[in-house]
C-alpha cells in the first residue's frame, strides 16, 4: 500500500508538471483510499498554496535547481517543517529521505537531508508580501494598484489555509436554527452567520443525513449574498445564465418559496446534470436546467423579471479554494473582459422593462468587474446602476466577490 506522502508526491507531480487541476487530481487520487485521506489533502493543497514560500527556502540552500521529482519532495518536506505543527521535524525530514529512496533516486538522499535540516534551522519567513503569503508579485502589484495597499494587506492573511465552509439552509424545510440542530444530530458542529451555518468541524457530505435529505446545499457566503441581492419574489421568472453547479439558483428557489420559474443554463451537459441532481435532492421543482451558450441570444428563452449573470472569470477571489489560480499569467486572462461584456449584453436582452440584472464574478480584478459594468452602461443608456459591492476574503466569512445591480428603465 502506498504511503500518504507518496500519494501526495504523485498528485503534486501531476499538478506541477502535467498541469492537472488540484481538485480533480486529488479526487481521482484519493477515491480508492480510506486511511490518511485528510493528510493527503492537507499536503497537496498546502504545497500548491505555499509554493512561492517553499521555493524561497529551497533556493536559499541550493546552488542550482533540482530535478522536478526531487523539487517536489523538497517542497513536501519544507511544507511539513514550516506549516504543519503536528508533524515532528524528524518525521518530516526522515520521511522525505525515505521518499527519495522509494522513487529510486538514492543519489539525492544527502541533498534532501541537508537542505531540509537547514530549512528546519531557519524558519524565518521574510516580510516580503509575495514570499510571506505565497502570491506572485505581479498579482499583488495589480491588487495594490486597484484597491490600495491597506486593503490588500488586510485580506492577504485570509487567502491561505482551510477556507470556511457554509451550509445554506433549504428554506423550503428548515431555517438556520433548525439546520444547526440537524447537523448536530449528525455530530457536525457549526455556528450561524448571516442566515447560513458555518461548519466548524470535520464532515463527510456522503455520510451526512441532513445533506442527503436535502436540508442544505454548500455555497460560499459571498455567493449567497449575491443571490439575495436580486431581491426575488414568489411567482417571478428568473434566468441564471451561467448557473453550474447551481448554488445561487438553489438559494433563489428557496427565497421564491419554490413558486415561479427559474431557468438555469450552462454550456456543458455534464454541468447541467449537476444542477438537475442538486435540485432534485433539495426538492426544488421550479428550476429548469438546460444547455445554452450565454454568448449567443436564444429566442426560445422567455423574458425574465430578474437575471443573474455570474460570468466566467479569472477566479482571483477564490484562490484559497483553488490555490493554483494565483499562479495564472495575467496575460492569459486579457480577453476575459470582452467575453464577460458580451455575456452581459446578451443576457440583458432577456430582461423585462423595470427588471433587475445582477452581474457578478468571483474575482478581484477591476478590469473584469467595474470596467465591464461601465462599458455596458456606456453602450446601454436604458440601464441604471443601483448598487455595486466588492467583498474581500475574510477568515470567517465569504470569498472575494464582486456584484453590480442594474435596473432596466425602458425597452
Amino acid at each position: 500500500m502506498k504511503s500518504a506522502r507518496l500519494i501526495a508526491f504523485e498528485t503534486l507531480n501531476k499538478i506541477f508538471f502535467d498541469k492537472a487541476y488540484s481538485n480533480i487530481a486529488l479526487d481521482n487520487t484519493v477515491k480508492d483510499i480510506d486511511d490518511n485521506k485528510s493528510f493527503v489533502y492537507a499536503l497537496v493543497y498546502g504545497v500548491v498554496e505555499r509554493r512561492i514560500t517553499l521555493d524561497y527556502f529551497i533556493e536559499k540552500y541550493l546552488t542550482h535547481k533540482p530535478k522536478p521529482k526531487i523539487l517536489t519532495i523538497l517542497r513536501l518536506g519544507a511544507y511539513q517543517l514550516l506549516f504543519m505543527d503536528k508533524v515532528p521535524s524528524s518525521a518530516a525530514i526522515n520521511e522525505s529521505v525515505r521518499l527519495v529512496k522509494e522513487i529510486k533516486q538514492d543519489y539525492y538522499t544527502s541533498l534532501v537531508n541537508a537542505v531540509l535540516h537547514k530549512i528546519d534551522d531557519d524558519r524565518v519567513i521574510p516580510d516580503d508580501l509575495s514570499v510571506k503569503y505565497s502570491v506572485p508579485e505581479n498579482l499583488i502589484n495589480m491588487w495594490i494598484k486597484q484597491y490600495g495597499k491597506d486593503v490588500v494587506e488586510g485580506f492577504l492573511p485570509c487567502i491561505n489555509g482551510r477556507p470556511p465552509v457554509f451550509a445554506i439552509p433549504n428554506t423550503l424545510f428548515v431555517d438556520a436554527d433548525e439546520l444547526l440542530y440537524e447537523l448536530a444530530c449528525d455530530k457536525i458542529d457549526g455556528e450561524i452567520i448571516d442566515n447560513a451555518v458555518m461548519i466548524t468541524s470535520a464532515f463527510d457530505l456522503n455520510k451526512c443525513r441532513a445533506f442527503q435529505n436535502g436540508l442544505f446545499h454548500i455555497e460560499d457566503l459571498s455567493s449567497y449574498d449575491c443571490a439575495c441581492a436580486l431581491n426575488v419574489r414568489e411567482g417571478e421568472t428568473l434566468l441564471d445564465v451561467c448557473s453550474a453547479p447551481g448554488g445561487k439558483a438553489f438559494t433563489i428557489a428557496g427565497l421564491m418559496k419554490n413558486k415561479g420559474e427559474i431557468y438555469a443554463f450552462d454550456l456543458y451537459e455534464q454541468r447541467v446534470r449537476q444542477i438537475i441532481e442538486g435540485a432534485q435532492r433539495l426538492g426544488i421543482s421550479i428550476i429548469k436546467a438546460e444547455v445554452n451558450d450565454a454568448l449567443v441570444y436564444n429566442e426560445d428563452i422567455p423574458k425574465a423579471d430578474k437575471i443573474l449573470c455570474d460570468v466566467p472569470c479569472s477566479g482571483f477571489g477564490i484562490i484559497r479554494r483553488k490555490p493554483e489560480i494565483r499562479y495564472k499569467e495575467l496575460d492569459s486572462i486579457a480577453d476575459l473582459p470582452k467575453i464577460q461584456l458580451r455575456i452581459l449584453e446578451t443576457s440583458s436582452r432577456y430582461l423585462k422593462k423595470s427588471g433587475k440584472i445582477v452581474y457578478s464574478t468571483c474575482t478581484l480584478n477591476k478590469k473584469e468587474n467595474e470596467k465591464v459594468v461601465n462599458a455596458f452602461l456606456n453602450k446601454n443608456s436604458n440601464f441604471t446602476l443601483t448598487e455595486e459591492k466588492t467583498s474581500f476574503p475574510t477568515l470567517f466569512g465569504g470569498d472575494g466577490f464582486y456584484r453590480a445591480v442594474l435596473i432596466k428603465n425602458e425597452d
